[in-house]
């Protein structure tokens, strides 16, 4: 077993009719990270698309997974994906998208609660713990009165799309750093960057 390795899953939901939605962005990091890694996805018995790569040469390996789940049902493939490659929830990093942090911005952080989000509560419930590393990538907060839900389900806009090819780089490097370099590094990377 390759004790240098890490889960890596992006949260989205399943299907072309979301694929470009604001929910989905985990998803879309996820697409980049396979793309640097060449490594293609595939179905695997977890309930989940699966890729595997490095991240360089000798740099950690990368499981990465796009559950085929629902959002709000994340925890399930997660769980699963764990046991069956014997990874613990320490060396899990999800990629999701975030109301709480404008558009354009990331942020990182290790445990605590879900903080509203349905897909990172179920995986919370699913495994037990809180104790994993989050990368949160802000899709800022709905205009005027439209329903958290509405706008999360909705695909990014012609402007934000210009933006988003940066963002899901940014995520990406984010992934890489804390895989290789640990969590305060790439903290301190990412996080003075956005302010």
């Amino acid at each position: 077993m390759d004790t240098n390795q890490w889960l890596v899953v992006g949260l989205g939901n399943p299907g072309p009719d979301y694929a470009s939605n604001r929910h989905n962005v985990g998803q879309m990091v996820l697409a980049e990270l396979a793309d640097r890694a060449r490594a293609p996805f595939k179905s695997h018995k977890t309930n989940s698309m699966v890729a595997e790569g490095r991240t360089g040469l000798e740099g950690p390996r990368l499981i990465l997974a796009k559950p085929n789940s629902f959002m709000n049902l994340s925890g399930g493939p997660v769980a699963a994906l764990l046991r069956f490659y014997k990874i613990e929830p320490e060396r899990l990093i999800v990629v999701h998208d975030e109301l709480d942090i404008p558009f354009d911005r990331l942020k990182i952080k290790k445990g605590g609660g879900a903080g509203g989000h349905n897909g990172v509560r179920d995986i919370i419930s699913a495994i037990g713990t809180g104790d994993f590393v989050r990368v949160r990538v802000g899709v800022g907060r709905p205009p005027g009165r439209q329903a958290s839900a509405d706008f999360v389900l909705r695909d990014f806009g012609s402007a934000e799309r210009a933006v988003l090819p940066n963002i899901l780089t940014d995520a990406a490097d984010a992934v890489e750093s804390i895989a290789r370099d640990g969590l305060t590094a790439a903290q301190l990377r990412f996080h003075t960057v956005a302010e």
